[in-house]
C-alpha cells in the first residue's frame, strides 16, 4: 500500500489536517481531517474512469472520479507525488 499525504503549508484547510490518499491493489481510500473527526471517501480501482492532476507553482491537486459519478478532489501535495499517484492509478 502507497500512502500520500499533502503539504500542511499548501492551504488553509490543509493546516491542520492535510488530505491524504491511500492506494492499495483494490482500492483508493481518501481521508479528510476536521476538527472533530474526518471524512473518508473509498473508490475501487476497478471503478475509477479517469484520474488527473492539476499543478500549481509549489504544488499540486489530483482528481480522481469513478464510474458512478463519485469523484475526490484531494488537494495540496508535491508534484512528484502528484505524478505518481496518476502514474499508479492511470
Amino acid at each position: 500500500m502507497r500512502a500520500f499525504t499533502a503539504s500542511r503549508i499548501s492551504t488553509n484547510e490543509n493546516t491542520l489536517y492535510p488530505d491524504r490518499l491511500e492506494i492499495d491493489n483494490v482500492k483508493v481510500t481518501y481521508y479528510k481531517g476536521y476538527v472533530f473527526g474526518y471524512k473518508t471517501t473509498i473508490i475501487t480501482r476497478k471503478n475509477i474512469a479517469s484520474v488527473s492532476a492539476g499543478a500549481g507553482l509549489f504544488f499540486a491537486n489530483i482528481a480522481i472520479e469513478s464510474l458512478g459519478g463519485h469523484k475526490i478532489l484531494a488537494c495540496g501535495f508535491k508534484k512528484s507525488d502528484a505524478k505518481e499517484i496518476v502514474r499508479i492509478l492511470s
